[in-house]
């Protein structure tokens, strides 16, 4: 029998709080349960001392007890691990330090999709679409061809195909292998073949054992009618595939909208700079406006002054996100005056002066 320090077993210090034992436990356990093990013996030994280790070194009245008469002889060790020459009392090996337990039993972490763990969520992908001012504010379908990972056609995202049944070349046909961690020798289950001394598999060759594969898919865009510049579409489900049964990503797409000839967008709202003839702001009149949707009838008051605004109500951009909502079409007047070169309309201006001959500017130079 050998003698067991649970400090060492957990890979914490012997000042360690309960907490930081909590901890360890925890993580270790995550590795050694025999439910993630089924039918491992060496893991369901281990976990036994884990647990014993976990129960005593946080419960004060023991872990006392245990600090004063240290590391004692223990008979429950897994009949399968081999502790040559290795001393679980401090200091052992001279270096002053004890290795952690995870340090001792940690194998490498194989990261195919056929290697134990946990599923893994597929990344998400990003791209732009460049629409026009009508398709944003219109709506529009469209079609992009990604190139993003998915669940390997060959395998069927294990990483791995079926073969023809022949030893395993990693332990010779016995199921177990052999390795060395610091001063002990442990055997451990075949993770090849695991633990059948078999190969009924054979590394998948397409996906190099990652069970995901790049390829190309052609994919459907529906953008909603009054998406803005910059607006971000998501399409579930289309980015790169998950690792082990994990759920794929998401694809986000970017909206890069140009710019309309004459609208300019401000949110759900439309404005248009309109030209008006000084004898329509003058006397009033009845004007076209152009819109999204044709041309809408504007009725200019008499007297209308440059720069003044008229709203038009849900002649704007519909929202993407409230059916049968729109924004207005804002109208800014701007007076433009006609250019005077004929005698006759020279002189018609002169009488329209005397006719009305108010002073514009008065009491702009009293103080």
């Amino acid at each position: 029998m050998a003698q067991v320090d649970f400090y060492v077993i957990l890979g914490v210090e012997r000042s360690a709080t309960r907490d930081e034992v909590s901890r360890a436990y925890r993580h270790l356990s995550r590795r050694y349960h025999p439910g993630i093990n089924p039918g491992d013996d060496e893991a369901e030994a281990f976990f036994r001392i884990l647990t014993e280790a976990y129960e005593t070194l946080r419960d004060p009245a023991r872990r006392r007890d245990y600090d004063a008469h240290g590391p004692r002889e223990h008979g429950s060790r897994p009949a399968s691990i081999e502790f040559q020459g290795f001393d679980f009392s401090p200091g052992a090996g001279g270096s002053g330090t004890s290795a952690t337990f995870e340090e001792l039993f940690a194998a490498p972490d194989a990261r195919g999709a056929g290697s134990p763990g946990p599923p893994e969520r597929g990344s998400d992908l990003f791209g732009e679409l460049a629409l026009s001012f009508e398709e944003a504010v219109r709506g529009t379908e469209r079609r992009l061809t990604v190139t993003r990972l998915d669940v390997c056609a060959e395998c069927g995202g294990s990483g791995r195909r079926r073969a023809v049944e022949t030893s395993c070349a990693s332990c010779h046909g016995a199921g177990t292998t052999r390795r060395r961690r610091g001063h002990m020798v442990f055997a451990m289950r075949c993770g090849a073949c695991e633990g059948t001394g078999l190969l009924r598999f054979r590394p998948c060759a397409a996906c190099r054992e990652r069970g995901v594969a790049a390829r190309d898919e052609e994919i459907a865009i529906h953008v909603p009618a009054g998406v803005d510049d910059g607006s971000r579409l998501r399409i579930e489900a289309k980015g790169n595939a998950g690792l082990r049964g994990g759920d794929p990503g998401d694809l986000y797409i970017v909206a890069k909208v140009g710019q309309h000839r004459i609208l300019r967008r401000e949110g759900q709202d439309l404005h248009l700079d309109l030209p008006v003839a000084i004898h329509e702001a003058a006397l009033g009149a009845a004007v076209d406006v152009p819109t999204l949707d044709g041309t809408a009838r504007l009725r200019l008051p008499p007297g209308t002054r440059s720069g003044q605004r008229f709203l038009l109500r849900e002649h704007g951009v519909p929202s993407p996100r409230r059916d049968g909502v729109r924004g207005n079409l804002v109208v800014t007047v701007n007076v433009v005056l006609p250019p005077v070169a004929d005698e006759r309309s020279k002189a018609l201006l002169r009488e329209f002066g005397r006719i009305n001959a108010a002073d514009v500017r008065r009491g702009l130079f009293e103080d």
